[in-house]
């Protein structure tokens, strides 16, 4: 595009606006207010009713290479190109997170995306869903005893079986630790070596678009039992223990940089903190002995805990916080501390409201302390089965049960878009099974965590 006499910050504004080169047959010229721009007609009638009407009306503005307009002033007309362009007003993120949206729930809405442009459902058939993934509880090792257990395994929703993603490093401790999701990477921090507590002074980060795993610093203060959460760009490590002392305090950490900065502290000590973010919020559940939980929000821009609500329920806290557009919902123990059943009450950010979940929800093993959210559904998961759960209005209706993980103990799960072309899964047998792995097969290498495969 190219314009005759805007000065300054409206010469910027066009470099801005069209940062390509428009080709002459391509190319329409527009006169506005002495001003010329030289713009693409296809990008003009493709985006605006106006310029489509213009071209389309078998005037003599159809075919002029230079027309005048008197309706616009030449600011307005540059701003009005950034937002076709999508180069600002958050338009291309906005469109890509429907996108994902829209591939996340695919076979939900396969009717509905019949009726976008055949380029739209290309776009979105073309982005890689979520996966659901999860790891469970394990110490380090050395490689003579490495576990075959100690792996991080994803759901193929397609085979209905569970199958190894990777492996984790031999001196990676998810026992107590901290493990959260960012930018499409796992990252673990802290973690306990055994009954000791000696707290693991490493953290690690695994890459799933080059299944790698790399190690980066810890915390100014190690701790245990923590809460980590992932959030434009930074990881909040939140509460947790050392030395058997339950701690307020928070750390953020900048991955670009690889740096810890202390934040805003916690209302009081906590450990094992449940957590969420949603709406580019984070929130938290904070338990009030013996019948109160806490909800707080953590005020990026302020580095302060705001309490949010309040919910009383007798001899009961909130063990998971799961988020769904504006509705947090948190899961607690049955009445008297049943733990086989599960209770779920919903808190609507935007009305202030508390509600209910009607019925209650059977629990083996924890599967609903687990819980992670994928476009409309809630995903469990035990020994016994997968769970998709639909999101309703006043309850979660089961949608589908698949094969469930057939192992035991405490578990994290949480979402991933996995590259379409990965390496071969390792097969079904070492879930199960109780075999050794091999030096020339399995085993890590003892030297280093940075990359392996």
């Amino acid at each position: 595009m190219e314009l005759s006499s805007c000065a300054g910050s409206e010469l910027l504004l066009t470099k801005m606006a069209c940062p390509a080169q428009v080709s002459e047959k391509a190319a329409v010229r527009l006169r506005l207010a002495g001003n010329i721009f030289t713009v693409d007609k296809t990008l003009l009638e493709d985006n605006c009713e106006y310029f489509r009407a213009l071209f389309q009306s078998g005037m003599k503005e159809c075919k002029q290479e230079e027309i005048c307009l008197q309706v616009v002033s030449a600011r307005g007309f540059l701003l009005a190109l950034r937002v076709i362009h999508a180069a600002t007003y958050g338009l291309w993120e906005l469109f890509k997170s429907a996108a994902l949206f829209i591939c996340d729930m695919y076979q939900d809405l396969k009717e509905d995306v019949k009726c976008l442009p055949k380029e739209l459902t290309d776009y979105i058939e073309s982005l890689i869903p979520s996966t659901y993934v999860i790891i469970g509880t394990h110490s380090p090792t050395i490689k003579l005893l490495q576990d075959f257990m100690r792996t991080v395994c994803y759901f193929d929703e397609v085979e209905n079986d569970w199958k190894v993603l990777t492996h984790l490093p031999l001196n990676t401790s998810t026992t107590m630790a901290g493990v959260a999701v960012l930018d499409n990477k796992i990252f673990i921090v802290g973690g306990v070596y055994d009954i000791t507590n000696k707290v693991v002074d490493s953290g690690f980060c695994y890459d799933v678009a080059s299944d790698t795993w790399t190690t980066f610093s810890s915390p100014q203060q190690l701790r245990y039992n923590c809460t980590l959460v992932g959030h434009e760009g930074y990881l909040y490590v939140i509460g947790g223990e050392f030395e058997r002392s339950t701690m307020s305090s928070v750390e953020k950490y900048n991955v670009a940089t690889d740096t810890w900065n202390m934040a805003a502290h916690l209302p009081r000590p906590a450990s094992a903190v449940a957590c969420t973010n949603t709406m580019s919020r984070i929130f938290i559940c904070l338990w009030k002995p013996k019948d109160a939980t806490e909800i707080y929000e953590y005020l990026v821009d302020r580095d302060e805990w705001s309490l949010v609500t309040t919910l009383i329920r007798h001899q009961s806290y909130g063990h998971c916080m799961v988020a769904h557009r504006d509705n947090l919902y948190v899961m607690r123990n049955g009445p008297c501390d049943d733990f086989l059943r599960c209770m779920i009450d919903c808190y609507n950010l935007t009305s202030g409201q508390w509600t209910a979940m009607s019925g209650q929800y059977e629990n083996s093993k924890g599967a609903l302390f687990t819980a992670v959210v994928r476009g409309d559904s809630v995903f469990t998961v035990n020994r016994r089965a997968t769970v998709e759960y639909a999101i309703e209005d006043n309850k979660w209706r089961t949608k589908k049960e698949m094969t469930g993980f057939p192992r035991i103990g405490s578990m994290w799960t949480f979402l991933l878009r996995l590259p379409k072309k990965t390496k071969e899964p390792l097969g079904k047998e070492d879930l199960t099974n109780s075999q050794i792995f091999t030096a020339s097969s399995h085993v890590l290498p003892s030297s280093s965590v940075d990359c392996y495969y």
